[in-house]
């Protein structure tokens, strides 16, 4: 194609394109003439429904405050049907429907809190005293109510309700009607005996209060507290309760005793009243006063500084009546047999001390838990004291009391007897000591018990004087001795004391039994010597039997001196008492040893002399065997009459 050809084309298509844009022009200009038209019509359309736009905002508004009206009016119209039927309730009182009663109080708190929050409310003044005055009549039912059920379910808890709540090993024996005395029979409370099996003995806490009752009285109680009348309910349980717990503890047989009725009474029965005394602290801790803790802690639930206040109130006098005869036996007149009634009170109140703690841990117990402290601490040192005394007076008994046949002193077996018990308290007793020397317990028992040892004999020594007979003072100190020493080797008293102590003492024993001897008999040995004067291998009367220096008469003298001497001393001494069977014989074989082959040697060589005369049998009274039976008759404490039968 040439170009004249496509100039052509190209001025055609432009003069096309020009048409369809003059075209496009004035569509354009028709559409903006019509739509400018569409404008000023809407805008007087718009200006004609402005009115009706308005009213119709205007229902919109009126119909929500209608609704929010309605609604209100509702809300309050339920708020007074509640109300209504919150006060039938409250008016036909707790006994039938105690739930109940209590919902509707809630229900009545809640519409005091409604209305006092919508004050705008035209009678709003009117209802809130109404439903203040009904909640005021509805809680003071409540008060009532708590009283009754309180008091209709607390009963004084008997003694064997009581006793079946004790481990089997504190129970009462099945003859007695009471715990087990720590009577004369000497017998230990189980204190001492058990011990270690107490520790793990299981007690049953009383029911107080059925359980089914006791979720009714922490409700009602919370009412109570919620309403403020936290006094009227701390007045109403502290009345009832420490009241019935006065009760059980008086039927259980505790009294008040003071220091002067302590003073007058008969020791045995004074014993018995401490004896039971010590279970009635057992019991009232561990059973009494943990019940009223876990009572109290249950129906005053949430309410702490009431329900500490409370227990403090309920067992404050019960409290006060145990330890005060605790105070009047601690402050009462020492003497040596209210050691043992001392350490076992003292035991007890250690045995206690943790769960007392435990019990009576709050501020409000703080002076019934000093108190049960204190009275700890002065038994301890009652005890201490009397320990001090008993080991003075031991020294400076002046007991006149005559032991005529040279026996054991009834104050060394007293004195022995008491040791003895001593050490059934070895645990006891190092606490105590504690209490006052931190030094080594042990080191401590070990001297006391030495000391109490020597006081001992040094008053035996002092005793020995009274006998003119030098022979019975050696008698009476070898038996009271050998009776020491014997004591203590059976006893746990040896392992304190030590071998070294026990063989020291033996040996002393055997100085008593040598020197008995020499004085006893040295004069009727010389009667039996070879000499007359006296002990020597020297002339006197010749070996062979043969006078050497010594006339028939004077042999006949010798013989007459014997029997008489020996006579006397059988008479005398088959009065005296070696109670220890080997001891006795013993020395009789000691005697025997050095009397008989003496005799017989004497007979040998010198009774010849005397049977070749008239009456032999005047001088030669005893042969060998008749000496040898008649010493089995010494240290038998016969009287004479038994003698001569």
């Amino acid at each position: 194609m040439g170009v004249p050809q496509t100039m052509e084309a190209l001025r055609e298509r432009a003069d096309f394109i020009k048409e369809s844009l003059q075209k496009s022009q004035i569509i354009t200009d028709n559409m903006a003439a019509i739509l400018g038209s569409f404008d000023h019509r809407l805008s007087a359309l718009e200006t004609a429904m402005r009115p009706t736009q308005i009213r119709t905002h205007s229902i919109r508004r009126a119909h929500e405050n209608i609704d929010k009206t309605l609604k209100a009016a509702e809300v309050i119209l339920s708020q007074f049907d509640l109300t209504r039927k919150a006060e039938a309730k409250i008016l036909r009182g707790p006994h039938e429907d105690l739930e109940s009663y209590l919902e509707a109080i809630d229900q009545l708190r809640s519409n005091v809190k409604f209305f006092s929050s919508n004050k705008s409310f035209k009678s709003s003044d009117g209802v809130l005293n109404h439903a203040n005055q009904l909640l005021a009549k509805a809680i003071s039912k409540l008060e009532e109510e708590f009283r009754q059920l309180l008091t209709n379910y607390s009963k004084p808890v008997e003694p064997d309700r009581l006793f079946e709540c004790l481990p089997n090993s504190l129970r009462p024996s099945s003859s007695s009607g009471s715990p087990r005395k720590h009577g004369n029979d000497n017998s230990k409370s189980p204190t001492e005996h058990q011990g270690k099996s107490l520790e793990n003995a299981v007690y049953t806490l009383p029911t107080l209060i059925p359980p089914r009752v006791i979720p009714l009285l922490h409700d009602l109680a919370q009412q109570m507290v919620q309403a403020g009348h936290q006094q009227q309910l701390f007045r109403i349980y502290r009345d009832t309760r420490a009241s019935v717990l006065e009760q059980s503890v008086r039927k259980l047989g505790v009294e008040r005793l003071s220091k002067d009725d302590v003073q007058k009474m008969q020791w045995e029965v004074l014993e018995a009243k401490i004896g039971n005394w010590i279970h009635y602290m057992r019991i009232a801790v561990k059973l009494l006063f943990a019940g009223e803790k876990k009572l109290c802690d249950q129906i005053l639930d949430g309410v702490d500084s009431l329900r500490d206040q409370c227990f403090a109130e309920v067992t404050v006098n019960s409290v006060s009546v145990l330890l005060s005869f605790g105070e009047a036996i601690a402050k009462s007149k020492r003497s040596p047999e209210k050691l043992f009634v001392l350490l076992d009170m003292y035991e007890i109140m250690r045995e206690l001390q943790s769960e007392i703690e435990l019990l009576f841990g709050s501020k409000a117990c703080i002076e019934m838990r000093d108190s049960a402290l204190s009275l700890t601490k002065r038994l301890a040192q009652t005890a201490q004291e009397t320990f001090c005394d008993f080991e003075e007076a031991v020294e400076k008994d002046a007991t006149k009391t005559a032991v005529l046949d040279g026996t054991v002193h009834p104050l060394t077996s007293y004195v022995i007897n008491y040791v003895k018990f001593l050490f059934d308290y070895q645990s006891t007793l190092k606490q105590l000591f504690q209490e006052f020397d931190a030094s080594d317990p042990d080191a401590q028992l070990t001297s006391v018990t030495t000391r109490i040892m020597q006081a001992l004999q040094n008053n035996l020594d002092g005793k020995s004087k009274q006998y003119k007979d030098p022979a019975l003072t050696q008698l009476f100190l070898m038996n009271n001795i050998h009776y020491i020493v014997r004591s203590v080797r059976r006893s746990e008293a040896k392992d304190l004391l030590g071998d070294d102590w026990v063989q020291i003492h033996r040996r002393t024993v055997q100085q008593h039994a040598n020197q008995y001897k020499r004085v006893s008999w040295a004069k009727i040995l010389q009667c039996l010597s070879v000499q007359g004067g006296g002990s020597g291998s020297g002339g006197g009367i010749g070996g062979d039997g043969s006078a050497s220096g010594i006339s028939r008469a004077a042999v006949k003298d010798r013989f007459k001196t014997f029997n008489v001497q020996f006579e006397e001393l059988h008479q005398r001494q088959s009065q005296w008492t070696v109670p220890d069977s080997e001891l006795r014989e013993s020395l009789r074989l000691a005697v025997a040893e050095v009397l008989l082959p003496a005799y017989r040697s004497f007979q040998k060589r010198f009774g010849p002399m005397i049977e070749n005369g008239k009456n032999p049998q005047k001088y030669i009274r005893y042969s060998p065997e008749d000496l040898d039976h008649m010493m089995n008759e010494f240290f038998e404490g016969k009287t004479w009459n038994e003698q001569k039968r």
